[in-house]
C-alpha cells in the first residue's frame, strides 16, 4: 500500500542554522566530536528535500528528518546545529568532520555498513518508478532494461536503476529528476515514495506518475562516522521517542500515519 503524505512545498535556500536550546551543566564534556564549549549535536542535511529537510514558507529549515533529530537532541540536552549540503557531498562532509551525523533519510545498505554507523531506523518506506503520466511501456523492473534513469549518483536508488539494467544519468536531486522526465530526456527515475507522493500532492504536477512499486522495503536511519561513540547515545534517545510515543506522533504530524516501524 502507498503512502500518503502532507506538507507544503516551499522555494529552497541555500543555507540555514537551525537551534534548539538545551540546557547543559558546566562540567560536561563536549559530546562527540564537536570541539565547542557548548554541547552541540551538528547536523548535515540537504535542505532541499521535501518533506524530509527542507525550508517552509518563512525560510526555515523544517521537515520529518529535522523534527525526528531535533527531538533526538533535545532528549540528550544538547543543541542542535545543521549544516545543509548536497547528497552527493553529505558523506564527504561527514568524513570531514564538518558535522557529527547525517539526517536525510539515509537508507541502511551493506556498503554504508562497511563506512559508517549507523543509528537504529526511524522511517520504514518502499521504493516505487517514475515515468512520464502517458508512458504505459514500464511496469515492472523488468521493463527498466535499456532505459535512461536519472539518480543521485551515490543513492541507493541508483544501484536500483543499475541493477534493473538502465543506464543511470546522474543528478543532483528528485527535482530535477523530474525536470528530464517531463523534458523527456530520461524514461524513469526511482525515489522513496513518500517523497514522490509528497511531490504528487502538493505540486500537482499530473505530467508525470508512479508506475510500479520496486518491492524495496528499506530502513533510513541517522549515520555516523565508524566508532563515534554517540551512536548508542542517539538510539538511546530514539528509543525513549519511540517508549512514549513522541515517534509516532511525528510521522503522525507528517505523513498522517506512523511510518517510523
Amino acid at each position: 500500500m502507498l503512502r500518503t503524505s502532507r506538507r507544503l512545498l516551499a522555494v529552497p535556500v541555500l543555507l540555514a542554522v537551525g537551534v534548539l536550546a538545551a540546557c547543559s551543566s558546566a562540567d560536561e564534556t563536549p559530546v562527540g566530536e564537536s570541539t565547542s564549549a557548548v554541547d552541540v549535536l551538528r547536523v548535515g542535511t540537504e535542505g532541499t528535500y521535501s518533506p524530509f529537510s527542507f525550508h517552509d514558507a518563512a525560510g526555515d529549515l523544517t521537515g520529518y528528518d529535522v523534527a525526528v533529530i531535533t527531538a533526538v537532541a533535545e532528549e540528550l540536552g544538547l543543541e542542535v546545529e545543521f549544516s545543509e549540503t548536497s547528497w552527493d557531498s553529505i558523506f564527504a562532509g561527514l568524513e570531514a568532520e564538518r558535522y557529527d551525523v547525517v539526517a536525510n533519510q539515509v537508507t541502511i545498505n551493506d556498503e554504508r555498513l562497511a563506512r559508517y554507523d549507523f543509528t537504529e531506523p526511524y522511517t520504514v518506506s518502499t521504493g516505487v518508478a517514475v515515468v512520464a503520466a502517458d508512458d504505459d511501456t514500464v511496469t515492472s523492473l523488468a521493463d527498466v532494461e535499456g532505459l535512461t534513469a536519472a539518480q543521485s549518483a551515490t543513492s541507493n536508488w541508483s544501484q536500483v536503476a543499475t541493477e534493473a539494467g538502465a543506464r543511470v544519468e546522474a543528478v543532483e536531486g528528485f527535482t530535477q529528476a523530474v525536470a528530464l522526465l517531463t523534458q523527456g530526456r530520461i524514461d524513469v527515475t526511482f525515489n522513496d515514495d513518500l517523497a514522490v507522493l509528497d511531490y504528487l500532492q502538493q505540486s500537482g504536477d499530473t505530467s508525470v506518475k508512479i508506475a510500479f512499486e520496486t518491492g524495496d522495503t528499506v530502513e533510513q536511519a541517522f549515520a555516523l562516522r565508524k566508532g563515534s561513540e554517540l551512536t548508542a547515545r542517539i538510539d538511546e534517545a530514539l528509543a525513549a521517542l519511540r517508549a512514549d510515543g513522541r515517534l509516532a506522533a511525528l510521522s503522525e504530524k507528517w505523513f498522517g500515519e506512523d511510518v517510523s516501524q
